[in-house]
């Protein structure tokens, strides 16, 4: 199985990087908080999102990407809710 790290740099690179992780996170049916509902089957059972997504052991997905900044408030626009 391949897995793809993205790497997105500066305020414009942060700023379309989440653009980014929002639409995988739509097609791929993974809600804001990193769960996957359990009565979801994504692409017909097609674990495909694993490539882009690691799984915790909570069972959250989150994003195999980087975000690097020297201004850090382009960061918190993309940082979870907490």
């Amino acid at each position: 199985q391949r897995e793809c790290i993205s790497i997105h740099v500066g305020q414009a690179g942060a700023q379309i990087g989440n653009a980014c992780w929002e639409l995988y996170c739509l097609e791929h049916g993974i809600q804001p908080d990193g769960q996957m509902p359990t009565d979801k089957i994504v692409g017909g059972g097609d674990d495909s999102f694993n490539t882009f997504f690691s799984e915790t052991r909570a069972g959250k997905h989150v994003p195999r990407a980087i975000f690097v900044d020297l201004e850090p408030t382009a960061l918190v626009l993309v940082s979870p809710p907490s």
